[in-house]
């Protein structure tokens, strides 16, 4: 039989032995990405095995929040610029690390038979066809500012407040349009690349004219720095292949970006 003391030292010889378990990659990404952040994960993993990313989406600026309040997430993908440069000025984010990894855009989209995004915002406020017009959050979500942009300068921001539905984050604006409980979205154009949502409904890609660029930005945050992987998955971002996915999936790229 073991003694105490032998048994003591059998377990603590066992427990050095067996291999430490990787540290999870904890990312938090914008709702935009939901539809092609699996891939762009599962593409990383080939170049990293050891690798064990968790992915949690929302709303830019929910997450903003959170990792400025010291939440542990070790890489931010966010639907703008502006929210990883404000937690770099914190100090809750290494500002060297900041990439551009993507240029958004706004789609009208509905599936709705009556309603045609073709005509164009104006037409479409003053369709009495359309009693509830879906935006995301313009205070946390990025597309939702970039959606009252658009209605802002288009003179129709005070006409639509009775019709709007306000998302948290794009990916619900987007069911508030599936759903019915509005008729036509303000979305971004990258979910209507989805698989599942590919060729539903009728969209019309929002001029970009006269509007500033959604462009996304990814940062390492304070607690990725003692994650090798935090930094690791923001240059895979800058890759050609995770290029291509972004492209494939409805992004524009950075200027100097090849697909």
């Amino acid at each position: 039989m073991f003694s105490m003391k032998k048994l003591l030292c059998f377990l603590l010889a066992a427990t050095l032995s067996m291999p430490a378990l990787a540290r999870p990659l904890l990312v938090a990404a914008a709702s935009d990405l939901g539809y092609c952040i699996d891939e762009l994960v599962g593409a990383y993993r080939k170049t990293a095995p050891d690798a064990e990313p968790k992915v949690s989406l929302g709303a830019s600026g929910n997450f903003f929040a959170q990792i400025s309040n010291g939440a542990p997430f070790d890489v931010f993908l966010s639907a703008d610029m502006d929210y990883p440069r404000q937690l770099a000025k914190l100090g809750a984010a290494d500002g060297a690390t900041l990439l551009p990894y993507a240029i958004g855009r706004i789609a009208l989209w509905s599936l709705d038979p009556q309603v045609d995004p073709q005509r164009g915002l104006a037409a479409l406020v003053a369709d009495p066809n359309v009693r509830r017009l879906a935006i995301a959050n313009p205070v946390t979500a990025p597309y939702g500012r970039a959606a009252k942009a658009a209605l802002v300068r288009a003179g129709l921001w005070d006409e639509v407040q009775a019709k709007l539905v306000v998302g948290e984050n794009i990916a619900q604006t987007a069911q508030f349009v599936q759903t019915g409980n509005a008729q036509i979205g303000i979305v971004s154009y990258a979910t209507l690349h989805a698989t599942k949502l590919k060729g539903v409904g009728r969209h019309a890609l929002l001029p970009a004219t006269g509007m500033a660029p959604i462009e996304q930005g990814a940062i390492v945050t304070r607690a990725g720095a003692a994650n090798p992987h935090a930094s690791g998955f923001i240059r895979f971002l800058a890759s050609p292949e995770a290029r291509a996915i972004l492209a494939r999936n409805g992004f524009n790229l950075p200027a100097g970006a090849a697909e």
